[in-house]
């Protein structure tokens, strides 16, 4: 228990210390106008109160990845404490600060374009498909589930199908119609009833006497998967996603100003931290260890195991909770998915979205591709996402990495977890069964000569590289 405790500790002063350091070290200003305002279009440029804007950006980057992602993380034994705890604050919440800050300063540019700002064309071009690609993946990942749920909890005449076309339907709606028109008003929402859940389930847990075992240098995973890099991957969102990077342009957009980009932007993964540590400790507490939650995992999957831990802690409050969270929350990540796509090839062919005829245009084909993936196998989707995922978190470090060299600031907070997500990145495909199917012993090897090999490149070539940059930052 003291580990569990000591953990939600030290992210919340990890919010107030060092998130307060990576402000004060890119120099967030409170008199500078933000593109909230000086872009505003009624579209995707709107200005919104810095509490809901919390709550979209929780919700956006939360999804399903802080409850599922940190149960089947929790296999690794408590040991993942100190990833979510440590990842969050040191990685994750300072790359989606320097994300979505940096998007601030580029009048709410979307992440590719920033990319292309930081290291050059060729890696923008390459990221432009890469990310596009994997927004889909997110949006299409984020249909199949929440509509077999749905399928399987009402009518018969209510099928599977019927269920996907809901959901793109809604999709499609929050992708084109203006921010605060759907989203702006369902998400703060959803996002009071997931942090609700969290409270409920962690406050169980701990009231009635649940035993959370302490951290053990031990890897407990029942498959025997390794360490490093696997429970780096699993838990993603909980600790660090670069996912995240690609919905912080969405709140760039509409915060009112630079000083509430610590609550926005690092809050919200410190937030999300919190949620994963409580999941993680729910999973091997409720079940009584490692074992006994991997027997229900492989019964009832990661979303059996969330309904019946909230109904039997917090009755029957805890399965409508549960219900939003399984439901609600993929939901409304995967349409930001969308969204944060379209935003992105218009910025990339230079598209204004003040119409909806032309917003249109673009959302259409998105969601032609989309509905072609559904037909794809969900689990093959899934493990390439996972991938790609941090895959993106390394790029993401490695351009605000250059950012702060161009700046004359510390670039080390995000070289460091650059070149240690390089690392995870690297040696996850090289002994992945999607990847290339290498030994673990020789893909960690290979993944830290790589990581090095790319430190090495950015301490010569690129900091060359930012010193030709020209920075297009607004005044």
């Amino acid at each position: 228990m003291l580990s569990f405790i000591a953990g939600i500790v030290v992210l919340v002063l990890g919010y107030f210390i060092y998130g307060k350091f990576i402000e004060n070290l890119f120099g967030a200003n409170e008199n500078r106008k933000t593109p909230a305002f000086t872009m505003q279009d009624g579209v995707d440029y709107v200005p919104m109160p810095t509490w809901k804007v919390f709550l979209i950006q929780l919700l956006n980057i939360a999804g399903l990845g802080p409850i599922f992602g940190a149960i089947q993380g929790a296999l690794f034994g408590p040991v993942a404490f100190l990833w979510i705890a440590l990842g969050s604050i040191f990685a994750g919440a300072v790359h989606d600060y320097l994300s979505g800050m940096i998007s601030v300063r580029h009048n709410g540019a979307s992440l590719s374009e920033i990319q292309g700002v930081y290291l050059g064309k060729k890696i923008q071009n390459i990221m432009r498909v890469f990310t596009i690609v994997l927004l889909v993946l997110v949006g299409v990942v984020f249909v199949t589930g929440p509509a077999k749920l749905l399928a399987a909890i009402t009518p018969d005449y209510m099928t599977l199908t019927f269920w996907v076309v809901v959901v793109f339907v809604y999709y499609f709606l929050a992708t084109i119609l203006p921010i605060d028109v759907i989203i702006g008003r369902l998400y703060p929402l959803f996002g009071v009833a997931l942090v609700i859940m969290a409270v409920g389930v962690g406050g169980g847990i701990l009231l009635k006497g649940y035993h959370i075992p302490e951290i053990q240098f031990v890897n407990m995973h029942p498959k025997n998967l390794p360490i490093f890099p696997m429970m780096f991957i699993t838990i993603a969102c909980g600790a660090i996603s670069g996912f995240h990077a690609t919905q912080s342009p969405l709140m760039a957009r509409c915060m009112v100003n630079e000083k509430e980009g610590r609550r926005v932007f690092y809050g919200a993964m410190i937030a999300e931290g919190i949620i994963a540590m409580v999941w993680a400790a729910a999973g091997m507490a409720f079940y009584g260890g490692v074992q006994g939650l991997a027997g229900t995992l492989g019964k009832v999957g990661p979303s059996g195991a969330v309904l019946e831990i909230t109904k039997t802690l917090l009755g029957p409050l805890g399965g409508i909770l549960a219900m939003l969270g399984v439901i609600a929350c993929p939901i409304t990540s995967g349409d930001t998915a969308f969204r944060g796509a379209r935003l992105m090839i218009a910025d990339m062919i230079n598209y204004k979205q003040d119409k909806i005829s032309k917003r249109l245009l673009l959302a259409a084909p998105l969601f032609a591709v989309g509905i072609a993936l559904t037909f794809i196998n969900f689990d093959i989707i899934w493990r390439y996402f996972a991938w790609a995922n941090q895959t993106l978190a390394m790029v993401t470090l490695w351009a605000a990495a250059v950012y702060l060299v161009k700046k004359n600031k510390n670039h080390w907070v995000a070289t460091v977890p650059a070149t240690f997500m390089s690392y995870v990145s690297s040696s996850y495909i090289l002994q992945a069964k999607e990847g290339f199917k290498l030994p673990a012993t020789m893909s960690n090897i290979a993944g830290i000569l790589i990581a090095i090999a790319l430190l090495a490149i950015f301490m010569t070539a690129g900091k060359r590289f930012a010193q030709t940059i020209e920075l297009e930052e607004t005044a």
